[in-house]
């Protein structure tokens, strides 16, 4: 199955959550009705809902309620971005000016504050226990995650397992309660529903190497965002820790001082640094690695054309350009 009959095969169900996003997010305060439905409009792959929706649809579930939980999922996906984007100062995401360079600051903060609360409106209404533990476990490891690399900012001396710390909170986190509620709402054994769990940890973190390397080396129209922005930001991510760990002397001062100074007119030379010293290649390795592990964690499940995509998912996480 390709990434294109994937979602083929779950656009259907994508447009009920689709649907029940929108609902959700109506509200007579004009603002926020505003500046969330330009956040929806605005794309993205939505792979965390559909994540929801294939394990569910994989351990056998057929009621209504993966819909409501997978639209819960991209609401706080997208309350996350929201607060990146102002922490981070960012000016473009999915090709388009960000909510913080549309609205302000202010309003992209409390529109952030409004969807996290409006998911847990929603969550209640699943009225399962279960349910509420995994996502509210979620959002608070989440927000550790934030912090985490807020005091990373501008550090070169992070190394490699404390940045996976960091990025299995922040990003990885989510996609393991995503695949873990779908589980749950299946039905499945608690073997099951923990081969799962760990297998959106292995997906989001492939995913987010990967995003590491097209940092650097993407097409800006196809990952809809500025080149560099990590360098710009002071972010040490897998590259960077890479060629300091395997690099001259002169290579890691090179990335330490665009690291502290957050210059992005180091862009060019902390590239060729990369590109020389294998920590691009590196990195998609790792990545790799990871969705190998992902896929394994599904390989039990009963052959059907949902567990063919959660496959095909963790192939797309290692190989994806976009």
């Amino acid at each position: 199955m390709t990434f294109e009959q994937l979602k083929s095969l779950i656009a259907p169900e994508m447009a009920e959550v689709d649907r029940v996003l929108r609902a959700s997010l109506d509200s007579d305060v004009v603002l926020i009705r505003q500046v969330a439905e330009y956040i929806v409009d605005g794309g993205g792959k939505r792979l965390r809902p559909a994540l929801v929706l294939l394990s569910a649809r994989a351990c056998g579930y057929d009621g209504r309620h993966h819909h409501t939980l997978a639209a819960v999922v991209e609401m706080i996906h997208t309350a996350t971005l929201l607060h990146d984007d102002v922490v981070d100062e960012s000016k473009l995401r999915r090709g388009h000016a960000t909510a913080n360079a549309t609205f302000g600051n202010a309003a992209s903060v409390l529109v952030g504050d409004f969807l996290y609360s409006r998911a847990f409106q929603l969550m209640v209404g699943v009225g399962s226990v279960r349910v509420l533990e995994i996502l509210s476990d979620a959002t608070n490891v989440i927000a550790e995650g934030e912090v985490l690399q807020l005091m990373n900012s501008g550090n070169p001396d992070l190394d490699e397992s404390a940045y996976l710390a960091v990025i299995q909170r922040k990003t990885a986190k989510l996609f393991e309660a995503a695949a873990q509620l779908g589980a749950v709402l299946g039905g499945a054994a608690p073997e099951r529903e923990a081969a799962l769990a760990r297998y959106g940890m292995h997906l989001g973190t492939s995913f987010q190497l990967i995003d590491d390397v097209l940092d650097y080396t993407g097409e800006q129209g196809a990952i809809g965002k500025n080149l560099g922005d990590d360098l710009a930001e002071g972010k040490m991510t897998l590259p960077l820790i890479r060629a300091i760990a395997v690099g001259s002397p002169d290579d890691g001062q090179s990335i330490r001082a665009a690291i502290t100074g957050g210059r992005l007119t180091d862009f060019a030379p902390v590239l060729e640094v990369l590109a020389r010293t294998g920590a691009l290649d590196y990195a998609r390795g790792r990545a790799a690695r990871e969705s190998d592990a992902a896929a394994a964690c599904v390989a039990g499940l009963p052959p059907s054309p949902h567990r063919e995509s959660l496959l095909e998912l963790a192939s797309f996480a290692a190989r994806r350009t976009y």
